[in-house]
């Protein structure tokens, strides 16, 4: 059976490859969607790649993912830190979950190495550039 995976895109990250370059590389979020699509189907997954800036569409897409995927891929961007209500949507449908960062939130502004949400996620990749977002994919056929 094909697994369905939810890979949501936080706010800003529409910016890809025009923003902070030297944080986020070159690549465009466009691009990194079809790479996701074109590994998804070397792997035999089933994605569904979605970017929102707007928390409370993100927590509607987190709600009406339960019974519909088996999987999600979460790069809440600022609403890592910030983001009660992504967290309480993600602890309420208990489905697998991988958190995801471009850059290493750790290695950041003091702010950015706190998480909201990973309380919420089987597992954290971070500090791999857009190559993280193939990582989760191959991660997240595994949980």
């Amino acid at each position: 059976m094909t697994k369905k995976i939810l890979i949501i895109n936080g706010p800003n990250l529409n910016l890809l490859g025009n923003r902070e370059e030297s944080k986020y590389g070159k690549t465009t979020l466009e691009e990194v969607k079809k790479n996701c699509e074109l590994h998804a189907k070397l792997i035999d997954v089933e994605i569904n790649f979605i970017q929102s800036n707007i928390e409370g569409e993100i927590v509607t897409i987190i709600q009406k993912s339960k019974g519909n995927f088996d999987g999600i891929i979460i790069n809440a961007a600022g609403y890592t830190h910030t983001s009660v209500a992504i967290l309480d949507a993600l602890l309420a449908i208990k489905i697998p979950t991988i958190e995801l960062h471009i850059t290493n939130i750790y290695n950041r502004e003091e702010f950015r190495k706190k998480s909201l949400i990973s309380k919420a996620a089987n597992g954290i990749i971070c500090g791999f550039g857009v190559n993280g977002y193939i990582m989760a994919l191959d991660s997240i056929k595994k949980l």
